[in-house]
């Protein structure tokens, strides 16, 4: 089945992230396009696609065989759109938790590694780990970029639960919200932490051994 994508592929390009969006804003939202630069800068390039709730239009997430499909077919499309770069999959919340969970359940071909932009690690207010069950049976490496103001992922929580991954990263944002909004007092621009998050990926991705054949 054939979807719109969006590859973003910076002259010299060292890598390819498949991005999901996450659950209320599609492949194009301001976040994800920001994204886009700033990866493509640190020498990323990424591959965006939509899920097919919302080529419906619709706000409500397909049920999850369907979005882990679509996470397949996305990759299979980056695989063909740039067989040449090393190849890396994950997303914003929901597309990177989706992401997660379609490598849980059989290993995603040719993909070297995984990347959480803000792993929704619980709902609002409702603490827990969860969702986080199925990463244990995760075979690849994982890059978690989480901000400490995330409400849907409480440091307290997820240091434990990824203290007991080998194959996990993490990267906190000093200041970040789920969105990585920071307040204005900080004094850092949503610029700066897109740099951040771009230039730790690259340099993880650099360092990530190629997958089992």
């Amino acid at each position: 089945m054939r979807f719109e994508t969006l590859l973003d592929r910076p002259a010299g390009a060292r890598a390819l992230l498949v991005l999901g969006h996450g659950a209320g804003a599609g492949m194009r939202h301001a976040f994800l396009e920001a994204a886009a630069a700033a990866f493509a800068r640190e020498g990323v390039a990424t591959l965006r696609y939509p899920f097919p709730y919302m080529e419906k239009g619709s706000r409500r997430p397909d049920p999850q065989p369907v979005l882990l499909e679509r996470v397949r077919s996305a990759v299979a499309a980056a695989r063909e759109a740039a067989p040449d770069l090393p190849l890396f999959a994950g997303g914003k919340s929901m597309g990177g938790r989706m992401t997660s969970l379609a490598q849980a359940r059989g290993a995603i071909g040719g993909v070297r590694g995984l990347v959480f932009l803000g792993f929704p690690l619980h709902p609002a207010g409702k603490p827990g780990v969860e969702r986080a069950a199925h990463l244990a049976r995760v075979e690849a490496p994982m890059l978690f970029l989480q901000g400490t103001r995330d409400k849907l992922a409480g440091l307290e929580l997820l240091r434990p639960v990824l203290a007991d991954l080998p194959r996990a990263t993490l990267h906190v944002v000093e200041g970040a919200d789920h969105g990585f909004a920071v307040l204005k007092r900080s004094g850092r621009t949503a610029e700066d932490v897109l740099g951040e998050i771009a230039r730790v990926t690259a340099a993880w991705a650099a360092a990530a051994p190629p997958p089992p054949r």
